[in-house]
C-alpha cells in the first residue's frame, strides 16, 4: 500500500458514504451516478484491502476497520474543504470570466433565457458562450477545460464525467395548424404513414424514444433527418403534412408561433432527464461550483413537465 497509488477523490466518495449510509444517496450528494460510486467503492476496497461498508438492515454500515479510517479521513475531507478549497474563493460579484457550455439548440431555448436572468443579476461581469459539438467531443472539451458544462441528456456519460439531473421532459408531437387531418389526437395510423422529421445531432434516424415506439410496434415513415431543433416548426409550416415528435417544453416554445401546435403521440412515451454534465478534474474548483449550484437552483423549481400532469 502505497500513499502515491490513493486517488485523494477517493477520500471524498468515503466521506459521503460514512455521512450518508447509501450509496445512491452518497452518490447523488457529490455529484456522482451510482455506477460511478459503485466503481470508487471498488476501489478503495481493494486499496485498504477491506469491505470498508457492508449492507444491513440500517443501511451501509462501517466495518471495524472502516470506522476506524472514518474519523481520520472525514477531518482530512473537512481541512481540505475549509483551508484549501476556501482559499481559492470565487465571488460571482466580482469575477470577470466566460462560462462555456456545451448544448443543443434545443437546450440554448430552455436553459439560457432563465440562466441569463440570474447570471446578469448575481455575476454582472461574466458573460456566456454556447457551443455544439459532436457528443464524441464533449468529454475531451470538458476534461480539458475548454468547456465549463455540457446541458443536456448524455445517456451513456464517459468515465470521468460527472452528472446531476435537473428536471424531466416528456414528448408531444409537432403538426402543422393548417393541417385539417388531425384533430386533437393523433391516430396510430396517422403517425405511422404521415412523414416525419427526425433531429438527431449523430445523422442517424433515431431518438430518444425510439426504443418506446419499437416496443409498440410502431413503424415511422422519417422523411428527414436533420441535426436542428429549430429548423422543425419552419419546415412544418412549410410542408404542413410533415409531423415530428420534440419535447413538451420545446413545443411549448414553437408553438407560440402560430404555425404548429401539439397533440399527444399515438403511445405514450417514458420522460427523459435533462441533466448538467462536468468532468472530475474541475469537481471542486470554486467557479464551476458556483455555476452548477446556480443551474441546479435555477432549474431544481422548473417543473418536471409530464404530459397529463
Amino acid at each position: 500500500m502505497h500513499i502515491r497509488d490513493l486517488d485523494l477523490n477517493l477520500l471524498v466518495v468515503f466521506d459521503a458514504l460514512l455521512r450518508e449510509r447509501s450509496v445512491t444517496r452518497a452518490a447523488q450528494d457529490i455529484g456522482l451516478t451510482q455506477g460511478a460510486m459503485s466503481h470508487a467503492l471498488n476501489r478503495l476496497r481493494a486499496f485498504f484491502d477491506d469491505p470498508l461498508f457492508v449492507k444491513t438492515s440500517n443501511g451501509m454500515l462501517p466495518t471495524e476497520k472502516g470506522a476506524q479510517l472514518g474519523a481520520t479521513i472525514s477531518e482530512i475531507v473537512v481541512a481540505i474543504r475549509q483551508n484549501v478549497v476556501a482559499e481559492a474563493h470565487f465571488d460571482p460579484s466580482t469575477a470577470q470570466r466566460t462560462f462555456v457550455l456545451c448544448m443543443t439548440d434545443m437546450g440554448e431555448l430552455v436553459f439560457l433565457p432563465p440562466l441569463i436572468r440570474r447570471m446578469r443579476k448575481l455575476a454582472p461581469h461574466c458573460t456566456l458562450r454556447s457551443v455544439q459539438v459532436p457528443l464524441e467531443q464533449i468529454e475531451g472539451m470538458l476534461s480539458s477545460g475548454e468547456a465549463d458544462l455540457a446541458l443536456g441528456s448524455i445517456h451513456a456519460a464517459p468515465e470521468g464525467l460527472f452528472q446531476q439531473q435537473l428536471f424531466m421532459h416528456s414528448f408531444v408531437t409537432l403538426v402543422s395548424t393548417r393541417n385539417r387531418k388531425i384533430g386533437k389526437t393523433l391516430t396510430r395510423a396517422q403517425f405511422e404513414t404521415m412523414p416525419q422529421i427526425v433531429v438527431s445531432l449523430t445523422g442517424r434516424a433515431s431518438a430518444a424514444y425510439d426504443s418506446a415506439f419499437d416496443a409498440y410496434g410502431i413503424k415511422r415513415n422519417i422523411y428527414l433527418t436533420t441535426p436542428h431543433f429549430l429548423a422543425v416548426p419552419h419546415l412544418i409550416d412549410a410542408q404542413p403534412d410533415l409531423i415530428a415528435t420534440v419535447p413538451l417544453e420545446l413545443g411549448t416554445v414553437f408553438s407560440r408561433l402560430g404555425t404548429v401546435r401539439m397533440v399527444p403521440p399515438p403511445v405514450a412515451l417514458p420522460p427523459f432527464a435533462l441533466r448538467q454534465h462536468w468532468h472530475a478534474r474541475f469537481n471542486a474548483d470554486p467557479a464551476s461550483v458556483w455555476l452548477r449550484h446556480l443551474i441546479k437552483e435555477t432549474f431544481e423549481r422548473y417543473p418536471d413537465v409530464v404530459e397529463g400532469e
